[in-house]
């Protein structure tokens, strides 16, 4: 009886290791499976009309200790950066976050040069989604983020060559991007103008 549940175990966890996406090199339990269904649309779509192979690489922990310091971690960091390169088949972009370092990062090959802005995929798309400090979880907010920026990949590729992907989801990622920022900012200065109306009353008090 004992082998036979142990045998059912391990035949589920294969199964569910069976599907997810090869182009999905590791999501460690943080991306949901309607989000890995939707990056596949667009994957498949990027290869099938551009020729491309775009990947995706989460870590909840890479393995660095993060109280190394800073230098160290960059050094060890560049080396998994190329140990991943020499998995990838040319020409491709991955989507690279791990969470215990709070890294995140676009690496493709040469000639994807001057098509992917890195900076603006990440800064507009995927960081102000996983820094958020709210009450969604890390799963949830991972998903949105990698979806976030894994379409955006697809599809600065395709405007290069003047085409719109049918999977696309526009400028959903950037708006959901923009209010966060917004709301962020409205919290920080209404904190501010509390404080400082604190501060004010306080000190009016005392001069009586």
């Amino acid at each position: 009886m004992k082998f036979k549940f142990y045998f059912f175990i391990a035949l589920l966890m294969t199964t569910l290791q069976a599907q997810v996406p090869a182009f999905i090199l590791s999501h460690d339990g943080l991306v949901d499976q309607r989000a890995q269904d939707k990056m596949k649309q667009i994957h498949d779509e990027v290869k099938s009309k551009l020729n491309v192979n775009l990947y995706l690489h989460i870590k909840e922990d890479n393995g660095i200790d993060p109280s190394l310091p800073r230098e160290e971690r960059i050094v060890m960091m560049r080396k998994k950066e190329e140990e991943l390169r020499s998995k990838l088949v040319k020409p491709y972009a991955v989507l690279a976050i791990s969470i215990n370092q709070l890294y995140t990062n676009i690496l493709y090959s040469k000639d994807l040069d001057g098509i992917i802005d890195k900076n603006d995929i990440l800064d507009g798309y995927v960081i102000p989604l996983l820094a958020s400090k709210d009450k969604n979880t890390l799963f949830a907010k991972t998903s949105a983020a990698t979806l976030n920026g894994f379409a955006q990949i697809g599809d600065s590729i395709a405007a290069s060559k003047d085409i719109k992907l049918d999977s696309s989801i526009g400028s959903e990622g950037k708006t959901a991007s923009t209010i966060w920022r917004v709301f962020m900012y409205t919290v920080v200065l209404i904190g501010i103008g509390a404080y400082a109306v604190i501060v004010m009353r306080e000190r009016k008090y005392k001069g009586k």
